[in-house]
């Protein structure tokens, strides 16, 4: 995110603060009449209509999957899903956390999806006490803004980063990397991490950045040609990764390219073309069930593709984790902001996704770090980083 922008949502957020802290009078949320009991509202704020949007509809699905089966229960309690679509702007955040907190009274939030959303009203958040899970943001340094109401349960680019080095110096033994990123918060992190881990491995890397709005990759890829790297890494999203890998094998650049999970989607194969994508290798802190799996996750599997008549996706099971802390929550009677986000202090369970328990930070206590490959036009996992090896 360029300076400029970063100061613009910056103000809009620091704005916001004020109007919310005179309209939410210290995060109680909200909990209204509902029958014989109460409703308690709980917000999904991501990219759920932008170009990034595959990699949103999944948690948002998965975490109305957990309230829908738990409202058919007819609890004393029910939970309200409010969606807000950010399409994975900062501004537009901004603006959506204001009518959020001040005239919807959320008591808590599922998101925001991505990190730079993330960044621009974390603060808003912690000041109006609004707890706040991620199913997918992963910049590190969300985790040191030193918010008590911030909470993730994807591991961070800090160990995505070098769980994509670590595995392509297993696998391809590089003695030369070109590391990519766009403007965005979520890219540049995620390629300081990888680059990072290349030079400790003993890596020459170079780098390079773009616009995220760019469509016309031409300097890059001259650039990457001109490098001659052993292995490409981008740190972005999957509407730019299927462009830019579209433009490096249309000038016969051949070396293998990764990305990580903001990339993880069947739309980078259309994008980029399936014979330009072959090959492609993702990384991701999530595990996407497929048909054949078996235990808590086969259930997981057969009531999402009943629910949405799809195949979970990337960080359907994460949004699902999310929706079902907040569960627990209120199922042991905390239905106010404030005594919401004191039991994700103590909140230990088994979740569809991972053990879920967070840290004092926020951060996710389980962090491992999963390998796919595209192979014959899909994505394929391979396996955790550590085990996983490449096919062909």
């Amino acid at each position: 995110m360029s300076g400029a922008r970063l100061g613009r949502v910056l103000a809009l957020a620091a704005a916001s603060s004020l109007v919310l802290a005179a309209c939410a009078g210290g995060g109680g949320g909200s909990s209204t009449g509902s029958g014989d009991g109460s409703t308690v509202k709980i917000g999904f704020m991501g990219d759920l209509t932008g170009e990034n949007s595959a990699i949103v509809i999944p948690p948002r699905n998965g975490a109305k999957l957990a309230f829908d089966e738990y409202n058919a229960k007819n609890p004393k309690v029910k939970i309200e899903l409010v969606e807000y679509d950010s399409q994975g702007k900062p501004e537009q955040a901004t603006s959506l956390i204001t009518k959020a907190v001040g005239s919807d009274k959320i008591s808590a939030l599922i998101g925001p999806a991505f990190s730079g959303e993330s960044k621009a009203i974390g603060g808003v958040l912690d000041q109006n006490k609004i707890p706040s899970i991620s199913p997918s943001a992963t910049n590190p340094g969300l985790a040191a803004n030193g918010w008590s109401f911030w909470h993730r349960v994807v591991a961070n680019d800090d160990d995505q980063g070098p769980g994509i080095a670590d595995f392509l110096v297993k696998a391809k033994s590089p003695k030369k990397a070109f590391v990519l990123s766009d403007d965005q918060e979520y890219s540049t992190g995620l390629a300081d991490a990888v680059a990072k881990a290349f030079e400790g491995a003993g890596v020459a890397v170079e780098k390079d950045r773009f616009s995220k709005d760019a469509s016309d990759y031409s300097s890059v890829v001259t650039k990457v040609a001109s490098a001659n790297p052993d292995v490409i890494v981008y740190g972005g999203y999957y509407a730019q990764a299927g462009r830019l890998l579209k433009q490096l094998r249309d000038s016969n650049v051949t070396a293998p390219f990764a990305s990580g999970d903001g990339s993880l989607d069947a739309q980078l194969v259309s994008a980029a073309g399936a014979q330009a994508a072959e090959g492609a290798i993702l990384a991701c802190p999530c595990n996407i069930p497929s048909a054949d799996v078996t235990g808590p996750l086969k259930s997981f599997y057969d009531n999402y593709k009943k629910a949405t008549n799809a195949d979970p996706a990337i960080y359907a099971t994460e949004g699902y984790d999310a929706a079902t802390a907040y569960i627990k929550a209120i199922e042991a009677g905390n239905t106010t902001s404030e005594k919401i986000n004191d039991f994700l202090k103590t909140a230990d369970f088994e979740g569809v996704s991972k053990p879920i328990k967070f840290k004092a930070n926020g951060e996710p206590e389980n962090n491992a770090i999963f390998i796919y490959q595209v192979k014959g036009g899909v994505l394929k996992l391979l396996g955790a980083a550590d085990e996983a090896k490449l096919e062909g």
